[in-house]
């Protein structure tokens, strides 16, 4: 069922990159930043960027570098910003993304072990909005207050010219195809509120008439997000002339789908070994002993959720991967938290602060030899150590302050989503 999950989740996000309203997007928001805002909006587009899987990282980080040489201020920083908001704030939105579905249903098939009612997509949205912003404004901090004092002002190498920016748009193509693609988005929005908004209507609960919980609405939500996406991205290719034909957009989604080979092969090798842990009956077990010794420390949640999150941000250096992480590991730590009386939701949103930080740092991360390409452009002897250097703040003060911030949290027994509080 993840495999299903993953495929309806980037069949819109694939056709939306494919098309060029990804590219679009970033370059309309960091057009449009004012200076003192920079850092700010190229952290706050690069944790939305999550959306789609590689505009982040391809498109924004060269973008972010870009942006910074063209109001004097050095590009390596820029590159700093980009990759501190795409990867270290990684497994959080504003927006529902393609990683929570395949988060919520990896939880939920570990919920099942453990006897318990699954959760929603929806389980850690409010936690997702407000962390999103907060982080991005600690994250614009070190960029201005720490990052970019450590690196200076940027000086060319002799002889060399500054590099352009490496796309060029069609400002009228691109207008007419972020016209045609708001069209789109609207007129699914406009059909969903039509089949939600009335009494009776086909996405509210039949009994109880309710929109928000166990509903037909909640579960349409990860394929209304991917048609919003996907009607959105073919609007902008006709509408830029990205798109001629029909075959684009299959074009589109076939190249998604052929992207994902690498994720379902490994998601076959973890189903495999996940199949046989279950029949061996090991997770009930494991879970049981340990939560037979937890229970007997008395040691209490909150340390318990911190070193949960500390053991997901070790694990992080040597499995990057929010997925396969969690796909190994949600069957043994889900059950045990809702044995020791900790909600799925809450263990969720752990495994998302332990997730991301430590993903600008680790030299395992996959698109490391492309941000240092990018770097080499302004200065030729860039290497992992300087990106390493040049991240290591953020994964510390973003590390810190997230813990912080989820321990205050789950203390004032805030709302993690609609209906999920982060107590059982």
């Amino acid at each position: 069922s993840v495999v299903a999950v993953v495929f309806v989740a980037m069949m819109g996000a694939g056709v939306a990159e494919e098309s060029g309203l990804m590219t679009a997007l970033i370059h309309k928001l960091v057009e449009v930043s004012p200076r003192w805002m920079l850092s700010f909006i190229i952290i706050f587009v690069g944790v939305l960027s999550s959306v789609a899987t590689d505009a982040g990282y391809l498109i924004l980080i060269p973008l972010g570098a870009a942006a910074f040489l063209s109001v004097k201020r050095n590009p390596l920083v820029g590159v700093a910003a980009a990759y501190g908001g795409v990867s270290a704030i990684f497994a959080i939105n504003i927006l529902i993304t393609p990683l929570d579905a395949m988060l919520t249903e990896v939880t939920n098939e570990a919920i099942a072990l453990a006897g318990g009612e699954p959760i929603t997509i929806v389980s850690n949205f409010y936690f997702q909005v407000v962390m999103s912003i907060v982080l991005s404004i600690i994250a614009a901090l070190i960029t201005d207050r720490i990052v970019e004092p450590r690196v200076g002002a940027y000086v060319p190498d002799p002889g060399d010219d500054a590099p352009a920016a490496d796309v060029v748009l069609d400002k009228a193509a691109q207008s007419r195809g972020m016209r045609f693609a708001g069209l789109a988005a609207l007129a699914v929005i406009l059909l969903v509120t039509l089949l939600t908004i009335f009494p009776g209507a086909p996405l509210r609960h039949p009994e109880t008439g309710g929109i928000i919980g166990a509903t037909p609405f909640m579960d349409s939500l990860l394929f209304i997000i991917m048609l919003v996406f996907l009607l959105a991205g073919i609007g902008y290719g006709y509408g830029a002339g990205t798109f001629k034909g029909s075959n684009d957009v299959i074009r589109g989604v076939t190249k998604t789908f052929a992207g994902l080979a690498g994720l379902v092969f490994m998601l076959l090798m973890i189903s495999q070994f996940i199949a046989y842990f279950n029949y061996s009956n090991l997770p009930s077990v494991i879970a049981v002993t340990l939560a037979g010794w937890l229970e007997q420390a008395n040691i209490g949640a909150i340390p318990l959720l911190v070193g949960f999150i500390l053991v997901i941000m070790v694990l992080d250096i040597i499995i990057p991967g929010s997925l396969p992480k969690w796909a190994i590991f949600a069957p043994i730590f889900v059950p045990l938290f809702i044995r020791l009386g900790t909600a799925p939701q809450t263990v969720l949103a752990a495994y998302r602060v332990g997730d991301s930080p430590m993903n600008v740092i680790t030299p395992l991360m996959v698109y490391l030899p492309f941000i240092i390409t990018v770097m080499q452009r302004y200065r030729k002897d860039s290497g992992i150590g300087t990106v390493i250097a040049m991240m290591l703040p953020y994964t510390a003060i973003i590390a810190v302050a997230w813990i912080i911030l989820f321990i205050l949290w789950y203390v004032l027994g805030i709302p993690l989503g609609p209906g999920y509080p982060p107590a059982i």
